[in-house]
């Protein structure tokens, strides 16, 4: 197997160490950016990568290489083919594949059957309130995004930090935060070993709506009451949901109680990792497509030189 082919499929196993450098040092709105594009170009790819190992292998079958006029024999040796690896990573790209159809199917399922279930009540102001005693609340991007909030969770806050969680729900809403979401949840269904990364973008999605809570609020001390509270009577919402109680709260409650400080070197040095790993990723899975491409258009033409050849014979 061509060596630029492993490099898609290894590059995810730093998500972790990655995620440990990004967070802390990177303002949220950035980091959310940063964390989720680098989780699809990883994901993207890694399944690049197994795709064209699949196809180097498929193109030894006779059939194939009748249709892509080319001769089998020629490409025996090649070193980007190799049969028992095709055969492994188009066993591996069947697993990852179905997950993240299952995955897109449970978005589907969910999405539906929230939307009707939030459209048997009456909003006041986007805001659906939930009759029960189980405090909970969250956002939803389903007929142009609604807030669902339960009365229990309603009587376990305050006036001061009822706003304060309203206005972190809605920041999820008008920032578009649901796209980043599904974004990252399919790129962990796509390659497992980004769940790491795609945990930090979640963490940063969480923490950039704190920020705009609190600069709309004007109060950084009832935001991060709010969402202490929230999480201490409820729970996260369950499934594809973003929720003010989602996420490390301790971390996002000492990160509200400490003023913002700008670390501009450590911040650039953080976003240059994330770009960098990312970019040595795409840019390995791109040379070694270009590499097989070299490989087919050499035995097209050895194939066409020996047809050549037999029927000047």
């Amino acid at each position: 197997m061509d060596p630029d082919v492993w490099v898609p499929l290894v590059l995810p196993l730093a998500a972790w160490p990655l995620a440990r450098v990004v967070a802390p040092r990177v303002p949220p709105r950035a980091a959310s950016w940063l964390l989720t594009t680098g989780c699809l170009v990883l994901a993207v790819a890694g399944t690049a990568a197994l795709m064209l190992q699949v196809f180097a292998g498929l193109i030894l079958v006779p059939a194939v290489a009748r249709a892509g006029h080319w001769s089998p024999e020629a490409l025996h040796g090649v070193e980007s083919v190799n049969v028992p690896a095709s055969i492994g990573c188009g066993l591996l790209l069947a697993v990852l594949g179905g997950a993240f159809a299952r995955t897109t199917v449970r978005y589907a399922r969910w999405n539906r059957e929230l939307t009707r279930e939030l459209d048997g009540h009456r909003p006041a102001s986007g805001v659906v309130i939930l009759h029960g005693k189980e405090p909970v609340a969250f956002s939803a991007p389903g007929r142009g995004g609604r807030i669902a909030i339960s009365s229990g969770m309603l009587d376990a806050l305050g006036p001061a930090e009822r706003d304060a969680l309203l206005a972190h729900e809605r920041a999820h809403l008008r920032l578009g935060h649901h796209r980043f979401l599904i974004a990252v949840t399919l790129a962990a269904a796509l390659n497992p070993l980004l769940r790491p990364l795609c945990s930090a973008a979640r963490f940063a999605l969480e923490r950039w709506a704190d920020e705009a809570a609190a600069q709309q609020i004007g109060d950084r001390t009832v935001v991060a009451t709010a969402v202490a509270k929230a999480a201490l009577a409820g729970r996260a919402e369950p499934g594809f949901a973003l929720a003010a109680t989602g996420g490390p709260v301790p971390r996002r409650v000492s990160a509200l109680l400490t003023a913002p400080t700008r670390r501009l070197p450590a911040a650039l040095l953080s976003a240059t990792l994330v770009l960098g790993v990312t970019g040595w990723s795409a840019q390995t899975a791109l040379d070694a497509a270009t590499d097989l491409h070299q490989h087919l258009e050499t035995a097209q033409d050895l194939t066409m030189q020996v047809r050549s050849t037999a029927s000047d014979e």
